[in-house]
């Protein structure tokens, strides 16, 4: 599976919100070149090129990484904790899109080196302002670390 430059990783079970999420991000032109996985074990493989991505060159991590917490096999925590712990990953912006407000992983994420956290709208519209707005600024706006 070749994979070239991935400007977002997205990182959501939930097949409905997943395609919330690239919708969201197309009708704006952000989706220039996305990849979705479904579990946290994934998004690890992804972001250090082993398992289905073995080979994919890790000198090109995402732009930014869209992560959501409750997820199979491995939690967005963990994912979390083992992107922000490498010295190779540490940089990579990654944003909490999580319908949990709960306090412990609000706090869990930001201790973690969690750059943004964000509740999911339930509202479809709202989703779709939001996802966008995160998109532009974390692609266009933010000045990424050399």
């Amino acid at each position: 599976m070749e994979h070239e430059e991935c400007e977002i990783l997205i990182v959501e079970d939930n097949p409905h919100d997943a395609e919330l999420v690239v919708r969201s991000l197309k009708k704006n032109n952000l989706a220039n070149s996305l990849i979705v996985v479904e579990d946290g074990e994934e998004a690890l493989d992804f972001v250090f090129g082993r398992g289905m991505f073995e080979g994919r060159d890790v000198s090109r991590p995402p732009k930014v990484i869209f992560l959501d917490l409750k997820l199979p096999k491995v939690d967005g925590l963990e994912v979390l904790r083992q992107a922000k712990s490498n010295e190779h990953t540490k940089k990579i912006p990654i944003i909490i899109v999580t319908s949990s407000k709960e306090d412990p992983d609000i706090q869990a994420a930001y201790d973690l080196g969690a750059n943004s956290y964000v509740v999911k709208p339930v509202d479809f519209d709202v989703f779709v302002k939001t996802m966008n707005q995160l998109g532009f600024y974390w692609l266009v706006v933010n000045e990424k670390p050399l």
